[in-house]
């Protein structure tokens, strides 16, 4: 998970308890040592279904981009936070400083591209945001999703990130579900091809039409 709000507490704050925090003070606890710590065992099976070219969406400290990159695949990271991009170049990936929004490398024709950690609220519009996906995929690509588990559904709004007494800034966000996610893939023009568990985490492949 990266976005201008979290990236700000990437850069200027130190390892500890991070929490993402909603309108109405709903949080929950951002795994920020996972994210700065080796692939974990989940990772294996989205690296799995990776046979090519593939784009890390939001690589954070890049231990995804990483494990594509060793597993033998063309990979590149991006991230619009400067520190995340720097942390995943020093695990010896290709990574680059962008809004996933703004033009990217190889537009149209990555394989797959990746979405984990809660990226698919990215912008606060999943629909927006597999509708750039498809754009980015070339033709039989797909996207590799991080979805909620089946029955909390979807929601958008805003939140902030909190860690220590430090509070970011608001911006927006989502999230999405196992059984939600059809809807929104099909108005991206992209099909859901699988849904299946990792221990306790939910992942889905799409694919394009």
């Amino acid at each position: 998970m990266t976005v201008d709000g979290f990236g700000t507490t990437l850069r200027r704050r130190p390892l500890g308890t991070h929490w993402l925090v909603h309108a109405d003070g709903t949080r929950s606890r951002l795994p920020v040592e996972r994210w700065h710590g080796p692939a974990e065992a989940a990772i294996a099976s989205v690296v799995a279904r990776c046979a090519g070219p593939t784009l890390d969406l939001g690589c954070g400290p890049g231990r995804l981009t990483q494990a594509l990159t060793r597993a033998g695949l063309t990979t590149v990271g991006v991230d619009v936070s400067a520190r995340a991009v720097a942390l995943t170049r020093a695990r010896g990936a290709v990574a680059v400083q962008a809004d996933l929004f703004d033009p990217l490398p190889a537009e149209g024709r990555w394989r797959h591209l990746v979405l984990l950690d809660g990226n698919i609220g990215i912008g606060g519009d999943p629909g927006a945001l597999l509708r750039r996906c498809r754009a980015l995929l070339r033709p039989g690509g797909s996207v590799l999703v991080e979805l909620d588990p089946p029955g909390t559904g979807a929601w958008q709004g805003q939140v902030h990130v909190v860690s220590g007494r430090h509070q970011g800034p608001s911006f927006r966000w989502a999230s999405l579900d196992t059984r939600a996610v059809h809807d929104v893939a099909a108005t991206a023009g992209l099909a859901v091809r699988e849904v299946y568990p990792a221990g306790p985490r939910w992942f889905a492949e799409l694919v394009t039409g």
